[in-house]
């Protein structure tokens, strides 16, 4: 039986009776770079996500359509499939049947379906930071717009209102006025309707937010589970979502020690194999937990271009128990581009454009259809120091609008796929020959979206 402490002695051949494989919960932009570093392993790949032709349902070696916080239909496609590995995407995953995973099936949750639950939401996480003695910033929680506004006067201005499900930023708003509390209330209820709960976290006077992935694997010179840290990663965020993120980011010695100890304490509490991406504030050499996600983080993207290996390639090295190097290759930054309306199709001008900027690559989620603020992609940039990969980033970015598909569809250029059902199952599993889909573009929304 294969546990989480082992190393992969052997990867079988995807299509055959000998693969490896992995079931990913959730198909989104993370989720497409972890097929393609799941796939360069030889690992074969299941990918899983609320609609046709997600992301990381382009690259997969198979695809279905399935609600992944309906616990039935997770452990329906876990029979099916009978993964070796189980790797959640997003934080909207049905826990309780990753922990049933775990105790009855030959599979291993990576990092661990203790971690995925107690990760989830931000009380847990809180529990989980207060229980080791974090430095953390004071809360509440609040269920209506009448007890955001007792937070509100318990915690002071400005505070910030959050999810409580963890989002990786998505729906942060900064309240600085005790009059815009039913705006806020909207808005962060907005980003996680099925949650009844914000949490609201008192205001640090903070200098900079920083991300710095813990990544927990097997230690080839001891034999025992060791932690390694990346260098650490600055990020801005506007309206609650990432703009641009850059590596590495600036620290004093003792800021960026307190950073990785605390990175270390939470992660090893968590326990498991793979990436955390841990989340803090610093002010002056102070560090402050915000919050920690078993998983590559959308602000550390980037490393696929400053590193030497990925967070994703490193999320799969970790769980596989292979050798682990976080080296900096070079400073880089990253510009998000966003849609700024609903579109049923989407396209996109001035590539040619960003692309002549040196040291710059540009890299497209392909979702398949947009609405306000959605992330669509990528503008990536390495220089000699983060200042001039920043500018050059912002600059290569400006070049690129995302907008509606000229006149009108071409003939042949999207083709509508008609998934089969397996008998008895409401899971539709996608057959694709092609690799444009033709599906509604009022999409659900994921947390990494």
């Amino acid at each position: 039986m294969t546990t989480a402490g082992d190393i992969a002695g052997h990867i079988g051949t995807p299509l055959t009776g000998s693969a490896t494989k992995v079931l990913l919960l959730g198909a989104g932009e993370l989720g497409k770079q972890l097929v393609v570093a799941f796939q360069n392993l030889g690992l074969e790949v299941h990918a899983v996500d609320r609609y046709a032709g997600a992301p990381a349902q382009q690259l997969a070696h198979f695809s279905y359509i399935a609600d992944i916080q309906d616990p039935n239909k997770v452990w329906e496609l876990a029979q099916r499939i009978h993964p070796d590995y189980v790797v959640p995407e997003v934080e909207t995953v049905n826990v309780e049947v990753l922990a049933r995973i775990e105790e009855e099936m030959n599979s291993i949750v990576v990092p661990s379906a203790r971690a995925c639950e107690l990760t989830q939401s931000r009380e847990s996480v809180r529990g989980v930071a207060e229980s080791i003695g974090l430095p953390v910033t004071a809360y509440r929680f609040a269920e209506s717009p009448e007890e955001l506004s007792e937070a509100v006067g318990e915690l002071g201005l400005p505070c910030i209102v959050k999810p409580d499900i963890t989002t990786s930023g998505k729906g942060h708003v900064l309240l600085k006025h005790a009059e815009d509390v039913e705006e806020a209330w909207g808005m962060v209820r907005h980003v996680s309707p099925e949650r009844k709960r914000v949490v609201v976290e008192r205001f640090v006077n903070f200098d900079y937010e920083v991300t710095l992935l813990a990544v927990r694997s097997i230690d080839p010179a001891t034999g025992k589970m060791a932690t390694w840290f990346s260098e650490p990663i600055g990020h801005h965020h506007e309206n609650g979502d990432l703009v641009e993120s850059w590596q590495p980011m600036a620290m004093s010695e003792d800021a960026l020690a307190n950073a990785r100890s605390v990175a270390a304490r939470i992660s090893n509490e968590l326990g498991g194999r793979g990436v955390y991406g841990v989340e803090l504030f610093v002010a002056g050499d102070d560090v402050y937990f915000s919050s920690v996600s078993p998983r590559p983080l959308d602000t550390a993207m980037l490393t696929g271009y400053t590193q030497r290996f990925s967070e994703f390639e490193l999320h799969v090295r970790a769980m596989l128990g292979f050798p682990i190097d976080v080296t900096l290759v070079s400073p880089g930054a990253a510009v998000i581009l966003h849609a700024d309306a609903e579109l049923d199709d989407v396209s996109f001008t001035g590539l040619d454009a960003a692309l002549s900027y040196e040291e710059t690559d540009v890299r497209l989620f392909g979702k398949p259809g947009a609405y306000a603020g959605r992330r669509m992609g990528m503008v990536a940039t390495t220089a000699e120091d983060v200042e001039t990969a920043r500018d050059r980033a912002a600059l290569a970015a400006s070049k690129i609008t995302v907008g509606p598909t000229p006149g009108e569809h071409g003939e042949g250029s999207s083709l509508h796929v008609e998934p089969s059902e397996a008998p008895g199952s409401d899971i539709e599993v996608l057959e694709v020959a092609e690799p444009v889909i033709d599906v509604d573009p009022k999409l659900t929304r994921s947390a990494d979206d």
